[in-house]
């Protein structure tokens, strides 16, 4: 039973992730956008960029099988892809199962 909860909270990650990054225009984040983009949004790669981890392992956490994030790593996504406080608390609360500590 654990593991499967494991699983479908990896998976609810992955799923927040493409979202925000699907709706995220390029042009705000400093990438040439346009009509040459098959799909909407930042490309997993400019994601990665933005974060700061390599695009394997973004992709990985897009597909629920990237392991667990650190709360560093979460941190950086929530800054790199200009997340929202109600965003950042649900990304907190998808990867941990709590929202984040209150920072002092």
């Amino acid at each position: 039973m654990k593991i499967e909860a494991e699983i479908a909270r990896r998976k609810a990650l992955g799923e927040f992730l493409y979202v925000i990054r699907s709706r995220s225009q390029p042009a705000d984040f400093g990438f040439p956008g346009g009509n040459r983009r098959r799909t909407a949004g930042l490309r997993r790669e400019e994601a990665a960029q933005l974060i700061g981890i390599s695009p394997t392992w973004y992709t990985w956490l897009e597909q629920g099988r990237g392991g667990a994030p650190s709360r560093e790593v979460l941190e950086r996504i929530a800054r790199g892809l200009r997340l929202t406080t109600p965003e950042r608390e649900h990304l907190f609360i998808l990867a941990f199962g709590h929202p984040p500590q209150t920072r002092l």
